[in-house]
């Protein structure tokens, strides 16, 4: 929170923050009105609600209220130093976002994108030189609710032809002629670098294709609660595969031309009240799990990071100082623009807190204000802001434009958001290419395997077969028949809300099953009733397999589905999906289920029933879902995917619960109690057992593990030889500017090396995981995810495989010294299948 003391000791900061002092210094003008007028009420404080008025709420929260405020003052304003490191390859090479570095599954290459933003910053602040204060202004407020082509938009403002931002996290929302990506949960769970990079390329080309300047993704929140409405648009439980998953997919994203958002920060880790709420974190566990994705981002060079709805420590994540301007811009070093959130901007003052760009631009939908625009102006003239403050907000904003190289040959939006129906500027360019073949691929490797008895999978020309409930089949109204899939009809490919795009077409189970069939001459029967289960059993008896697809649904709370607002209202399958498994269970011997969720289900109703032989988690996996799960049930793909979260035995086995209860008068308080003890971590800590564990998945043949060994690696950073010795010595890194991205501290610092040998008989891709084991006396979770890789084996084949760590890797948050340090003591990793499959052992030579 901006306390009045901070405010009025800004010039301190650096003592505290690690940013430069510097004096107000007013521009001298007459007041000036934007084209985007004065809110209502132009005198403006910032709101916050003190923890000590904290008092019980329903369903055991607590809300908070009697706000206090903070007067409007003058604040100094001087930009953040860039780095200066030079570029030192081949570990630290000079990078253009066009050009990232190659994919590997054991990168070794810390990309230097500093050289790109400073040539970025060179030709935006040429181009701002002649700008007013107005036209600086509309560069940082957008047009408005439904003002223009685009979800949200930047004006053009004379050689600045204006900026196209457009959802989503999976594709090009509200357009036609784009693909349907799996959702980013479901690509997680590849555990594959070369495919969510594949991913993140092909978005980002569609994306320039259908003229979109900035692309409102990826999202990175953590699933910290596992009915949490958003989780699927995210990339699981685990800071470290969230980040690994973040960091390819922008650089994808990047490659193909378009301007990334990483989002949502920070802490939205629930739809219900997310507008009111206030997610209570402490420093440490704030910069190892939530921040840790967004710190990839910034080292992927994103462009753009948005702030969420909530609040963070009782202030708006758009208003919050430390948030925005400690954290992202100072220790990060990132050199983009931060945007809002839809109409998360809470104050004109949110400027003096790091927000750069307000959107879509007004207060409310179609309220016809803005706290940007002519307020912004007025603050300025009026001596509250610095107009500095506001060059800075533009120059970051067109920075963006320049670094993308979105300056020249960029085509023009070719679509309208808000009305399909206008043919003056749908040109219905299509994008799609040959992308379909990349879903279906991740589509594939993205599906885990829990179980597999006697062998039931891969099927092999079954003579008949009976698929039951309606995720097998079509919705009734084509796959596009909600929207932002606002609904629960047939096959599950993605979940609803702003993270959605549309279908081009939906291949379902039913099709791609029934196409097989053709081909093996097998006989194919079919009962999409949910309900009639007295008519599922009766089918079931005497086909030689029964598959039972069911589905579990969620998404973002404007929408509410079957009463679930947003978030899942519980954990278990949706239309009766247990009851219906167990109806066909039992009387069919072999039935295999097929799960399309959002996030864990309770399984424990039907997971041990002796006559369901497998399961099969398809995930959400977009337009080729059926196509994918086909692959995976006749054995044309080896299952490879892994579990990006954990599956609990009962719902109160997890470490952070829902909470509900408030009203529209209160904040509701949430505290992140459990600290580092989220998803695996806490089941491993409190020593519970899952039914099946983060990072488990089964494969349709086995594999050996043999010959670890690891060994440190020479440090390139010359530079910052001192900062690698003190760090040897348990000292903390530095607070500075940039610190916690610094090469020195995520350069390879120990490499791990072992064997993987398939032993079995069918060709298959392993995903090695390494943990690591912090000295009892860190605090640390028993184990954390620091490394995967993948490896391709036909039978019989053994590969060596390599594992990279670094320094950071290795380091725990200092809340003291406010830096990363190695903890005392023995350094152990294990390196296994899963978090708790472990099948090597060793200890880091430091």
């Amino acid at each position: 929170m901006l306390s009045p003391m901070l405010l009025s000791l800004l010039c301190l900061v650096p003592s505290i923050l690690g940013a430069p002092a510097g004096e107000l210094v007013f521009a001298e003008s007459s007041v000036v009105t934007s084209s985007v007028p004065l809110a209502s009420v132009s005198t403006q404080t910032v709101t916050f609600v003190p923890a000590s008025s904290a008092s019980a709420g329903s369903s055991g929260a607590s809300t908070e209220s009697g706000a206090s405020s903070i007067p409007t003052s003058s604040y100094p304003f001087v930009p953040f130093p860039t780095p200066t490191l030079p570029p030192n390859p081949p570990v630290f090479p000079a990078t253009d976002p066009l050009h990232p570095p190659d994919v590997s599954s054991d990168p070794q290459i810390v990309p230097d994108f500093a050289p790109a933003w400073a040539a970025a910053y060179t030709k935006a602040k040429n181009l701002l030189s002649s700008y007013t204060l107005e036209e600086k202004v509309n560069i940082t407020t957008g047009v408005g609710w439904q003002n223009g082509l685009c979800v949200g938009n930047i004006p053009a403002n004379k050689n600045f032809p204006g900026l196209c931002l457009e959802d989503s996290p999976l594709g090009v929302r509200y357009t036609d002629f784009v693909t349907a990506f799996p959702a980013g949960v479901h690509v997680a769970s590849t555990f594959n670098r070369a495919l969510i990079r594949a991913r993140g390329l092909a978005m980002g080309q569609e994306f320039k294709d259908k003229g979109v300047h900035v692309a409102l993704g990826p999202m990175m929140n953590m699933g910290r609660i596992a009915q949490g409405g958003r989780n699927w648009e995210g990339f699981g439980a685990d800071p470290f595969l969230t980040g690994e998953s973040a960091y390819e997919t922008i650089l994808g994203l990047q490659q193909g031309g378009v301007q990334a958002t990483a989002k949502h920060f920070i802490n939205n880790e629930q739809e219900h009240f997310r507008t009111q709420e206030s997610s209570n974190v402490d420093d440490r566990t704030q910069h190892e799990i939530y921040a840790h994705p967004f710190l990839r981002s910034v080292m992927a060079g994103v462009s753009s990071v948005m702030c969420s709805y909530n609040l963070v420590n009782d202030t708006y994540a758009c208003n919050n100082d430390k948030m925005l301007n400690d954290i992202l811009k100072r220790e990060y070093g990132f050199q983009g623009y931060v945007q809002s959130d839809w109409q998360a901007t809470m104050s004109t003052l949110s400027a003096v807190a790091g927000l750069d760009m307000t959107m879509p631009g007004d207060v409310t939908f179609n309220s016809g204000d803005s706290y940007f625009g002519g307020n912004l102006t007025k603050f300025v003239n009026e001596g509250i802001i610095s107009e500095a403050r506001v060059d800075d907000m533009a120059t970051r904003i067109v920075a963006g434009w320049y670094y993308l190289h979105q300056e020249s040959g960029y085509p023009e939006v070719s679509f309208n958001a808000f009305d399909a129906n206008d043919e003056v500027h749908n040109k219905h360019v299509n994008a799609q290419s040959d992308h379909y073949k990349l879903v279906r691929e991740i589509g594939a490797a993205g599906t885990v395997l829990l179980k597999n008895d006697n062998d039931a999978l891969p099927l092999n020309k079954p003579r008949n077969m009976i698929l039951f409930g309606s995720d097998a089949g079509p919705g009734k109204a084509g796959p596009n028949e909600f929207t932002d899939q606002g609904g629960s009809d047939g096959f599950l490919a993605m979940g609803w809300g702003s993270g959605t795009d549309n279908f081009p077409y939906l291949i379902t189970p039913f099709e791609a099953i029934n196409e097989r069939a053709r081909r093996d001459g097998s006989s194919v029967f079919w009962d999409f009733d949910d309900f009639n289960t007295a008519q599922a059993s009766d089918m079931a008896i005497g086909q030689a397999v029964a598959l039972v697809f069911v589905s579990s649904d969620s998404g973002e709370d404007y929408i509410v589905v079957d009463g679930n607002e947003g978030d899942r209202k519980n954990l278990t399958a949706w239309h009766g999906g247990d009851d219906l498994i167990l109806a066909v269970a039992a009387q069919n011997n072999n039935t295999v289920v097929v799960v399309n969720s959002v996030g864990p289900l309770i399984l424990e109703p039907w997971i041990e029933h002796p006559n369901i032989t497998a399961v099969v988690w398809a995930g959400i996996a977009g337009q080729e879902g059926g196509n994918a799960i086909a692959d995976i049930l006749y054995g044309d793909y080896n299952p490879s995917g892994r579990l990006p979260y954990t599956i609990a035995k009962q719902p109160s086995d997890y470490g952070a619960q829902l909470v509900t209860g408030g009203s529209g008068n209160e904040i509701l308080s949430i505290d992140y109690s459990e600290g580092l003890m989220i998803d695996y971590r806490h089941f491993d800590a409190a020593n519970i057992e899952p039914r099946f564990e983060f990072g488990y998945g089964l494969s349709y043949t086995k594999f050996e593990y043999s010959n670890v060994a690891v060994s440190p690696v020479t440090s390139s950073d010359k530079a910052q030889q001192d900062l690698v010795s003190a760090w040897q010595e348990g000292k903390a890194s530095p607070i500075a500017e940039g610190s916690s991205t610094a090469l020195w501290l995520h350069e390879p610092a120990f490499k791990v090396t072992f064997n993987v040998k398939n032993t079995g008989s069918v060709s298959g891709t392993e995903i090695p995981q390494l943990y690591i084991h912090h000295p009892v006396d860190a605090g640390e979770p028993p184990s954390v995810l620091k490394g995967f890789t993948d490896v391709v084996l036909n039978p019989g084949e053994t590969k060596a495989v390599s594992i990279t760590l670094s320094r950071y890797d290795l380091s725990i948050w200092d809340v003291v010294a406010q830096g990363w340090s190695k903890p005392q003591g023995k350094i152990a990793f294990s390196v296994g299948a899963s978090s708790r499959k472990f099948k090597l052992k060793s200890v880091i030579p430091v």
